[in-house]
């Protein structure tokens, strides 16, 4: 692996990926749709292009074929606030996902890295039960669902390999959408009350370090047609996250648990095993939740 295509390369996530692809001497070429990279600092192996992945006659027309061997994809509209529940925006991602995964076997790529998420499963066990009303919130992971589905029926048929790692919950420094870690250390610092389901269910947190890594070594080393999931390998009950995390960065804060219903689906902890990333692909998280919220609260107290 040398040479590799990176969508929504600006973005959160992404950019913590392009930047450890560099490090380790890869070369990129960064696709996001701005014109310009707010998050991406120019680099020698590094170039850049204002591309939207809904417009594939555009990607076809400014990446040359034959250069690139590894796509990994991470662009996709509407991953957090109230677009994860625009069902015609998430099915629209699932098709933008087939689309780019043809496109890079057309350029003479080998592998197709696709960010999954951890959520397919709680859509799969809230579908296939009985009698269940699953609400708006698993939209979005019905998107990444339908798109894992399609995708792998596809590559087989056209030859090229899929990998699919399947982020748990990641966080970090430079996170500005509302999910979990941050909006709660952002009421902590604003001294809003802290107010919870019951936090029962089995949860996971990577630092977004971790997941870029997990990526690389996915990318290089992960079996053909495999999924993997992204993780800190220490999944517990939610609740045993949130007062870690309030003790660390909010100790004269009081979380109220039992304050908002859970409407989610608590996976076993065997979901959230690390087993198989680490084995086929030599990953190994490196940053503990409490070392990441610390890093994480201390850049919040900065903007």
């Amino acid at each position: 692996m040398e040479k590799v295509i990176i969508t929504g390369a600006d973005g959160f996530v992404g950019s913590y990926t392009v930047q450890h692809f560099l490090n380790e001497g890869c070369e990129v070429l960064a696709l996001d749709m701005g014109d310009a990279p707010r998050r991406l600092k120019p680099e020698g192996k590094l170039s850049y292009k204002k591309c939207d992945v809904s417009d594939i006659a555009k990607m076809k027309e400014i990446i040359p074929a034959g250069i690139y061997d590894t796509f990994v994809h991470f662009a996709w509209a509407g991953s957090s606030g109230e677009a994860r529940i625009d069902h015609k925006l998430q099915m629209q991602n699932a098709l933008n996902t087939v689309e780019c995964m043809k496109v890079a076997k057309e350029l003479g790529c080998s592998r197709f890295v696709c960010a999954g998420s951890i959520m397919e499963y709680e859509v799969e066990a809230a579908i296939h039960s009985q009698g269940s009303h699953p609400g708006m919130g698993y939209i979005y992971g019905m998107g990444k669902h339908i798109a894992h589905c399609m995708c792998k029926a596809i590559a087989a048929n056209i030859g090229i390999d899929l990998l699919w790692p399947m982020i748990t919950n990641a966080y970090g420094v430079g996170e500005y959408s509302p999910r979990f870690v941050n909006t709660t250390l952002r009421k902590i610092i604003n001294g809003e009350p802290l107010q919870f389901t019951a936090a029962t269910q089995n949860y996971d947190f990577v630092y977004v370090t971790d997941v870029a890594q997990a990526f690389y070594k996915v990318a290089k080393n992960g079996k053909p047609f495999c999924e993997y999931m992204i993780g800190s390998g220490n999944a517990k009950p939610l609740k045993e996250f949130i007062l870690e995390m309030v003790g660390s960065c909010g100790p004269d804060s009081k979380p109220l648990f039992g304050d908002v219903p859970f409407t989610g689906t608590n996976m076993p902890l065997s979901t959230f095993a690390i087993d198989d990333i680490k084995n086929d692909c030599g990953y190994e998280p490196e940053v503990s939740f409490g070392e990441g919220t610390k890093m994480t609260m201390d850049w919040l107290h900065t903007i």
